[in-house]
Formats: C-alpha cells, sequence, structure tokens
C-alpha cells in the first residue's frame, strides 16, 4: 500500500487536513502547539470514477478502489531533531512512507497562533527541512562509525562508507539527500536507512477557502521552492475538507463547484503523489469485482501481474489488454473484442494508464 507521511509545523492546519482526508480519523486538532501527541495513522481509498464505470459495464458485484495510507505525526519545530517539542521521536514514525506531504500554512488568521508568530510559508519549509536534514545527519553519522568499523576487512563496508561520508558531507552544508548527485547504486546502498530527505516531497498549501481556486501570495512562494527542489504543490484547503466530510456526497461536487474549483484536496493530494513517485492505474474488471491497482511506471505486464499475486507473475503467459476509453467507447468487452480493440500481450509489453487487464498463468 501506498504510504505518505505529513509534516509540518505546529498550527498549520496538518491535523485539521488529516481528519478531513481520513474521514473517520481522530486526530486532535486545537489552537496551541503539539497537540498532536501519538502519531494517526489512517487509510483512504483513492477516489477514481473510472471504477464506477467500468463497474456498470461489467456489472461486477463489487468495486474494490486503490488505498493510500496518511501518517499524521507531531508538528514540529526548530530543534525537532535535537528532541525540542515533540518531533524527535515521531520522526521515525516517517521513516518507511514512499513521499512526504509537508502542510505549508498559507492563510492569515490572527485566531490562529503561528509558532513563529507570522505567517512566512519561506520560512517555515526552511525550518521543516533543516530538521529533517539534521535527522538524517545524526542517523548516518551514527551509522558511518560502524561502517568504519566493518570497512576494514570489508569491501562491500567500504563502498558504504564511501557513499555514507559522500552524503555526510552534503548533508552538512544543509542539502537534502533528494538533491544530491547520486547514481542508482549509490542510492541502492543507503536505501535500507529510510532517509527522510531522500523522499519525495509534496507541498500541501493550505489555504483559506476564498483561496482555493486562485491561490495567493504564499502559495506563489510555496510554487517557487517546489520548483527549485522538484518537488510537487497540491493547493488545498483544511477549511473545505472539513466543511466537504459534512456534506452528502451527491452535494460535494456542486460545493465544490460554487467556489471555482473541480476537486478537493484529497484528489490534489492523490494526483501529485502519484505524479513524483510516477505511478499508475491499471483494472481488472468481472462479474465478481472490479478493482484498481497501483503499479511503478514502466513495469511489463508480467511485474504488473505480480501486484496481485506473485503466482501471476511466475506463470504469465500473456494479457489480454483494451484501453479504457477503447472498453468505454465499445460498451461491453464482447464489442471491444469484435471490433479488434482487445490485444494480447505479451511479456515485453508495458503497461500503460488506465489499461483494463485479464491475466492468462499457469503455475
Amino acid at each position: 500500500m501506498l504510504r505518505a507521511g505529513m509534516v509540518g509545523l505546529p498550527n498549520v492546519g496538518k491535523s485539521t487536513l488529516f481528519n478531513a482526508l481520513v474521514e473517520n480519523a481522530k486526530a486532535e486538532a486545537a489552537n496551541f502547539p503539539f497537540c498532536t501527541i501519538d502519531a494517526n495513522v489512517g487509510v483512504v481509498s483513492v477516489p477514481d470514477e473510472r471504477l464506477d464505470v467500468l463497474a456498470k459495464i461489467s456489472a461486477s458485484k463489487s468495486v474494490v478502489p486503490t488505498q493510500i495510507e496518511f501518517v499524521d505525526i507531531a508538528g514540529l519545530i526548530r530543534g525537532a531533531s535535537q528532541g525540542l517539542g515533540r518531533g524527535n521521536a515521531f520522526l521515525q514514525d516517517i521513516r518507511e512512507v514512499d513521499a512526504i506531504v509537508h502542510v505549508v500554512r498559507c492563510f492569515d488568521n490572527d485566531d490562529i497562533i503561528h509558532v513563529d508568530g507570522s505567517v512566512d510559508p519561506v520560512r517555515d519549509i526552511e525550518t521543516i527541512n533543516l530538521e529533517l536534514v539534521l535527522a538524517d545527519l545524526a542517523q548516518v553519522e551514527k551509522r558511518l562509525e560502524r561502517t568504519k568499523k566493518q570497512a576494514r576487512a570489508n569491501k562491500e563496508a567500504q563502498y558504504e562508507l564511501s557513499v555514507l561520508e559522500k552524503i555526510v558531507a552534503e548533508l552538512n552544508e544543509g542539502k537534502s539527500v533528494r538533491q544530491m548527485d547520486l547514481n542508482e547504486e549509490e542510492k541502492a546502498a543507503i536505501k535500507f536507512l529510510g532517509l527522510l530527505t531522500a523522499k519525495p516531497i509534496i507541498f500541501a498549501a493550505n489555504v483559506p477557502e476564498d483561496d482555493l481556486a486562485t491561490g495567493n501570495k504564499y502559495v506563489e512562494q510555496v510554487q517557487k521552492i517546489a520548483a527549485e527542489e522538484n518537488a510537487e504543490v497540491a493547493v488545498v484547503s483544511a477549511q473545505v475538507e472539513s466543511e466537504l466530510i459534512e456534506l452528502p456526497e451527491e452535494e460535494r461536487a456542486d460545493f465544490l463547484a460554487s467556489l471555482g474549483v473541480k476537486e478537493g484536496g484529497l484528489k490534489s493530494l492523490i494526483r501529485a503523489t502519484y505524479k513524483i513517485l510516477g505511478l499508475r492505474t491499471y483494472f481488472t474488471s468481472g462479474e465478481k469485482e472490479t478493482r484498481a491497482w497501483t503499479i511503478k511506471a514502466g513495469m511489463l505486464a508480467p511485474q504488473a501481474a505480480g501486484v496481485i499475486h506473485s503466482d501471476f507473475e511466475r506463470g504469465f503467459i500473456r494479457a489480454e489488454t483494451v484501453a479504457y476509453d477503447d472498453l468505454v467507447t465499445a460498451g461491453s468487452m464482447v464489442a471491444a473484442k469484435e471490433k479488434g480493440l482487445v490485444r494480447s500481450e505479451g511479456k515485453e509489453y508495458v503497461v500503460k494508464e488506465g489499461d483494463v487487464m485479464l491475466f492468462r498463468f499457469n503455475v
């Protein structure tokens, strides 16, 4: 399952956003720092309108969306990596996530305390980035000391040592691991450390309701930083998300339209996460169920089959494949086959976004 860790300063709307995205969550959200004590974890279904369309075509008994897990940790402050506030322990909670969602306050409100006394997204981002860098530095230095001893008689340890020394030097300059010039072998050598600054980052610019469609000066500042860091930006409003979950499902689209937007914060965040991680979705669809599957871009058909079950990959023969748009236009799988839209793809086929697939295998 895809996992995203949510970080940010206290009182930026992080837990409020988490509660709205994970509708049954109970993360405490209050107007004082460190109201989040324990890390909160919630699983949400990835919204995808294509599922219902396919389910109708196949007369499926059930619909199974793919899912994403959000981990909301305590607000971080300067010195969190050294144990100040509550952040130090909770940084460990996001070592294993696939991406980091950095919630940034992009709204003015005198009634909501800012830990640094004013709204400044650039300063806030620098604060969090520095704490993540320092947390990684502490971890790498600890590993470095152990590896030095092993490297005396171990060639693999010698290589790891050279990589660690390179990373320590750049972390000491305040550079994130994702900004470093590391080749694939070097990245593989340190992957087990789960370094925070190696993870792709999505900035969630939290704006007031009136700025959701247009953004504001603060969002522009966040977008500039994101461009420099090859990060993604999702403009969200914790305020709007909180109002959305109080509405019946059928009224939510109209509410968003009244604000000048087509999608809520969950879709925006997931879209940004899929983009930065290079993810794709394919579908299986039949009478029993219609299901979405998440894969890495560039995966071959046998690998994609392996996401369902290892036997599918091991015994892969072929994949009967039709593009989502072609299947919808045809109206049924039978009609799609009659029109020659269903292809028999082999082991070298690169699965495309929206493919509807039926795997043939023999174990």
